[in-house]
């Protein structure tokens, strides 16, 4: 096949994928702000959002609405899209790699981010519109979106990782999840839990690496260390896989997560049901229970994680999305003022905790008295949720994030988790090392 007759088809690839626009069954969702400005005789500038997370299209939405209010004479139409997690990252690629299809602006997960700043970037640089406000939020939530000192990524939260636990569960049984102090403490009250109601303590995931990440940063570990060494088959990583098995097969107070996803219908509705008495998790999950898990509203409480030891770190910072310009947007410069408005002043931070139930990045907002104020996810856990988060900042280490970082988690995901926790045909030993071995390799 000729070079010309394999661009040509890449191109309709992109364009096709673009035109068939959100698929899967997930939701495709124009803004409410007005298609024209106040005066009637502007036209406002249409704009593509992509994401994979279909919860943010309601915060785009009310930032889009704010725009417009704000800005009568520059008015944007946002066109909000969510596609599933993989094609979404899978088709950006694409796009930006041929040069065609991209979206203005797009969310990109912080484990999938790295493989959008290899060669000749097609991300915009931000650092114009984050520089000025900087000094105001958490650093390292941008460090993870840069690269040679330039930012490519406006966070969307700090994400400190936290227990969830049914009370309901654990007032049946006869104990209370704020005796649970360390890691062992966890396990002694499991084997209370299902001997007294016969529920298990944990469900632990084998698709995603969310409760492992967490777990292994709280004991001062990575995937790589600060200079981009891979340490996956550390000591200290190595310990807490096997912490993960024994819970499952040794104390007996561990599940396999049905769907062995976050995100899985079939894992949705075992929790919804009562199915485990806790979960580990980062606090952006809040969400996932408000909008995917009614029945538990008002059992559940959020309590710092266990630490490995007294005194020890109680959480960790785990995932984030950073949004993106790319350099295909229609008009670079109003992108650019729009993201900032949307992501990185006072009030939009203040919207990312009422809307979405996030710990905002911008330091400077929590002390707001609005981030104490009723809203639906006080309703659903009860009062001092933010409180609870703000105590952990302190306790979290930051996350080495290198271009390898993508591999390992699908390493992670596919091979290490399952082939220890499910199948049980490798040791924790042996699976990290085949995952670290293949990552030297690369």
């Amino acid at each position: 096949m000729s070079r010309l007759l394999y661009l040509g088809l890449t191109m309709f690839m992109v364009i096709s994928i673009v035109l068939m626009g959100c698929s899967g069954g997930d939701k495709e969702v124009n803004s409410k702000g007005d298609s024209e400005a106040s005066n009637g005789t502007n036209e406002a500038q249409e704009m593509t959002f992509w994401t994979f997370q279909g919860l943010h299209i309601d915060f785009f939405e009310d930032a889009n609405k704010r725009w417009n209010e704000a800005n009568p004479d520059r008015q944007i139409k946002l066109k909000l899209e969510s596609f599933p997690y993989d094609e979404m990252h899978n088709n950006l690629l694409l796009a930006l790699q041929s040069g065609v299809g991209a979206p203005d602006i797009v969310d990109i997960e912080v484990n999938r981010f790295p493989n959008f700043l290899q060669g000749d970037i097609q991300l915009e640089p931000l650092n114009d519109i984050i520089e000025p406000e900087i000094d105001s939020f958490v650093k390292s939530r941008f460090e993870i979106y840069g690269k040679d000192g330039q930012y490519y990524g406006a966070p969307t939260h700090v994400g400190a990782s936290v227990a969830f636990y049914n009370k309901e569960i654990f007032e049946e049984a006869g104990v209370n999840p704020d005796d649970i102090k360390t890691y062992d403490d966890f396990v002694e009250i499991g084997k209370v839990i299902k001997s007294e109601t016969g529920k298990p303590m944990l469900p632990i995931f084998t698709n995603g690496f969310w409760e492992f990440y967490p777990m292994i940063s709280q004991h001062d570990s990575d995937f790589f260390n600060s200079k981009g060494e891979v340490t996956l088959d550390n000591e200290e990583n190595e310990e807490v896989l096997q912490y993960l098995y024994d819970l499952i097969y040794k104390h007996e107070i561990g599940v396999l997560a049905p769907g062995g996803h976050h995100e899985d219908e079939e894992f949705f509705a075992f929790m919804n049901d009562g199915g485990a008495a806790s979960l580990i998790m980062p606090s952006w999950y809040a969400s996932r229970f408000v909008s995917y898990m009614p029945d538990l509203a008002g059992k559940m409480v959020i309590k710092p994680m266990p630490a490995w030891e007294e005194g020890g770190n109680r959480s960790a910072g785990m995932g984030g999305t950073g949004t993106a310009v790319t350099k295909q947007a229609k008009d670079v410069e109003l992108a650019k003022e729009f993201l900032a408005f949307a992501k990185l002043s006072k009030e939009s931070n203040i919207r990312i905790y009422e809307l979405l139930g996030f710990d905002p990045p911008r330091h400077d907002v929590w002390d707001s008295p609005q981030l104490r104020e009723p809203n639906e996810f006080t309703a659903y856990f009860g009062d001092g949720l933010f409180d609870m988060l703000i105590g952990v900042k302190d306790e979290i280490n930051p996350l080495n994030i290198t271009k390898l970082t993508p591999l390992a988690r699908d390493l992670i995901e596919t091979n290490v988790l399952h082939n220890t926790l499910r199948e049980k045909t490798q040791t924790p030993a042996e699976a990290l090392k085949q995952a670290a071995d293949e990552l030297r390799s690369r």
